[in-house]
């Protein structure tokens, strides 16, 4: 192995499917403040205790042996709801005073961000994803339980001024509910200048009430959105990669949207991300029902050198897939909430 400064190049995160890891997303906390329905029930969940979360000098450590030793280029910070941590801003800078420095990304459901948008792009805040589900108030209020919309619609705005540009909205479709606003959601995405990214309804519910047959597909969403012609971008010479949106122009102006088809159309061949959960917990699928405890090899005592060789193992053996798809499939005891995103 190399010398590099002090620091050792170990081997990258590939696995025995020829993919290697590179996006790191970090769960800050499992706590929210939405009761969004396809996500937890209305009286919330049991949090973790404090003394089980990653304190902030072990989460910048493992983020560091990530980037330092492990090829991480990309941290996104999630939740639960990442906003909840009033030291988030020391957090993003440390992770930025990092070399190489990575991109730092950040998903959140938006409430409180219109006062924080500009403190977390000066701490080293690169991209931004809020999840926005609707545009009626009446309806948000009946999918989170709370009447935040107009936070949320704030935030966005917030985000957009502070350079954050393009704010990615993260929208999920729920049949009887909201799945007739697609049209509606687009247009509104394009006069307010952010990407929209449409996203298949997952079985991450902590109620386990996730069924396949009452998801609105990607196909469902294609169609809706007929009438605005929309353009493979990957036709135009941009290919989509491990991303896990498939991009389209819409019609013939430079607006951009996405469709992420997690069930029905999954992208596992060319995953590149990695999980770590507010508790120390290495995650080498969203889908796993497995996990490595590095904050217990922390708390041990453990090197930086055996904490990257126990998540080089971790991540070796990730499936080819999320299986689905398969008659055995069994959703993880976590809920998306406990995961992060």
């Amino acid at each position: 192995m190399s010398q590099v400064g002090t620091t050792r190049t170990m081997s990258r995160l590939a696995d025995r499917h020829g993919r290697v890891a590179t996006d790191l997303r970090v769960s800050l906390t499992d706590r929210c403040n939405l009761r969004c329905t396809y996500c937890m029930p209305p009286e919330g969940l049991d949090w973790t205790p404090d003394e089980e979360l990653l304190t902030n000098e072990e989460l910048v450590r493992l983020v560091r042996i990530g980037v330092e030793r492990l090829g991480i280029r990309t941290v996104r910070l999630t939740g639960g709801e990442p906003l909840l941590r009033a030291d988030l801003t020391e957090i993003i800078a440390a992770i930025a005073d990092l070399a190489p420095r990575p991109v730092i990304a950040l998903t959140t459901n938006g409430i409180g961000l219109a006062q924080r948008a500009q403190r977390l792009r000066d701490a080293g805040l690169d991209r931004i994803n809020v999840s926005l589900d609707t545009l009626d108030p009446e309806r948000f209020r009946q999918i989170t339980r709370r009447k935040r919309h107009a936070d949320v619609l704030a935030g966005i705005r917030a985000a957009t001024q502070a350079g954050l540009a393009p704010v990615k909205v993260n929208s999920v479709l729920m049949r009887g509910i909201n799945d007739d606003e697609a049209p509606a959601l687009v247009e509104w995405a394009g006069r307010e200048g952010v990407e929209l990214r449409f996203i298949e309804q997952m079985p991450l519910d902590a109620q386990h009430g996730w069924r396949r047959d009452t998801m609105v597909t990607a196909d469902e969403v294609m169609a809706a959105l007929a009438g605005h012609r929309l353009t493979p971008v990957s036709r135009e010479g941009i290919a989509r990669g491990s991303a896990p949106s498939e991009m389209f122009r819409v019609g013939g102006t430079e607006q951009v949207i996405g469709i992420i088809a997690s069930v029905s159309r999954p992208f596992c061949g060319a995953c590149d991300r990695v999980r770590l959960t507010a508790d120390g917990q290495l995650r080498n699928c969203l889908f796993s029902r497995g996990e490595d405890d590095l904050r217990a090899a922390l708390r041990s005592g453990a090197d930086d050198e055996t904490v990257a060789e126990q998540w080089i193992r971790s991540v070796a053996v990730k499936r080819a897939g999320h299986g689905i798809d398969d008659p055995s499939f069994l959703q993880p005891d976590r809920p998306m909430s406990a995961i992060g995103g």
